[in-house]
């Protein structure tokens, strides 16, 4: 275990990304359990997906505020508009910054490059370079920068499970390549004027309220509408799927803990966050079978064999997502304790409740 050196007690806490999945979450849970917290949350809402996902997550905190110590305000803007973002940190000066906010999807990057270079890239610098500023004239700065990185910089490395110490140069998709480039910016940044940065490696996040491109989600929006859903690379495929509370409960953890000066003085660290247990995708899709029917979602007699496709790999994807988390869990105590029955079924009941 790490010695807290962060005390988020009355502190102000930036969240870009504040109305994407693990953003809203991590605002609900801070609000539920930090005394006077004041979280400022920033979100361009962009319609990569449906926009009444982000505004009912906007909606749960907006409720929570009413009940609780501390206070959560809203900017809608880009964290590619570098006047909004030095305009925030002047206003607000964060001692805590919580990057999420990025283009997500591996598959969408390769139709759609340039929200990537826009949010990914131009959007973290303009994070990083406010980040350096905030310590300009004496001022005491951002105490901890924690950002969103990915399983997708492993590519398609053959060992298994992916370990933080293991070589990511080549990547198999932009949004990859994105994600390690946060990376290396900001142990740059660390480097030259010692900025403490916490990178984390999500392995397949997943729950309710969550996003639609991913499978779980999308799979039940076409089973719903009695469409086909494409089992990619024949059912040969493993995720580490880990669930959106498990997730919350890491990074707020990790934003308490600031990485003190490593052998190379500098404070810098990356950390993988998953489940620590691949899960074969067939047996996924059987999970997924039962608790939608449990949860009304399904008729009882629905035909779900009738509904699969099996098809290739898709371009920029992988076989397998593993995560080793030895490192979180051993300056964490960080252990993921929610099954893929569990998740799903929670899930499946949210789904049923929200679209029904």
């Amino acid at each position: 275990m790490l010695e807290k050196n962060v005390n988020l007690c009355g502190k102000t806490v930036l969240i870009t990304g504040a109305a994407g999945f693990i953003g809203a979450n991590l605002a609900l849970v801070l609000l539920q359990e930090v005394e006077n917290v004041k979280i400022v949350g920033i979100d361009n809402m962009n319609d990569y997906y449906d926009v009444s996902l982000k505004e009912f997550r906007l909606k749960q905190i907006e409720e929570l505020t009413k009940k609780v110590s501390g206070t959560f305000s809203f900017v809608k803007g880009s964290i590619a508009d570098r006047k909004c973002i030095d305009d925030i940190f002047a206003a607000e000066r964060p001692d805590v910054v919580v990057n999420l906010a990025a283009q997500a999807g591996v598959r969408y990057s390769i139709e759609n490059p340039d929200s990537y270079v826009e949010s990914n890239l131009i959007g973290f610098y303009n994070i990083l370079e406010a980040c350096r500023h905030s310590y300009d004239n004496g001022q005491k700065g951002v105490a901890h920068l924690v950002y969103a990185s990915s399983s997708s910089v492993y590519g398609s490395n053959k060992k298994i499970p992916y370990a933080t110490e293991d070589k990511v140069d080549n990547p198999v998709s932009l949004y990859a390549a994105t994600k390690k480039s946060n990376e290396l910016l900001a142990h740059a940044y660390s480097k030259l004027y010692g900025i403490p940065s916490t990178g984390l490696r999500f392995f397949t996040v997943y729950g309710p309220a969550g996003r639609p491109d991913m499978a779980y989600f999308g799979f039940t929006d076409k089973l719903v509408k009695n469409e086909t859903i494409k089992i990619f690379n024949y059912g040969n495929c493993k995720r580490d799927f880990t669930y959106i509370d498990d997730i919350v409960t890491g990074v707020q953890a990790v934003m308490q803990c600031a990485p003190l000066p490593n052998e190379e003085g500098v404070k810098y660290k990356i950390y993988n966050i998953g489940n620590n247990k691949p899960e074969n995708l067939l047996d996924f899709v059987e999970i997924l079978q039962d608790e939608l029917k449990a949860a009304k979602v399904l008729p009882e007699d629905y035909d779900f064999e009738a509904h699969k496709e099996f098809v290739g790999m898709q371009p920029g994807d992988v076989e397998i997502t593993y995560a080793d988390v030895s490192e979180l869990e051993r300056d964490f105590g960080f252990k993921p304790s929610t099954s893929l029955h569990e998740g799903i079924r929670r899930f499946a009941q949210w789904y049923h409740e929200f679209y029904f």
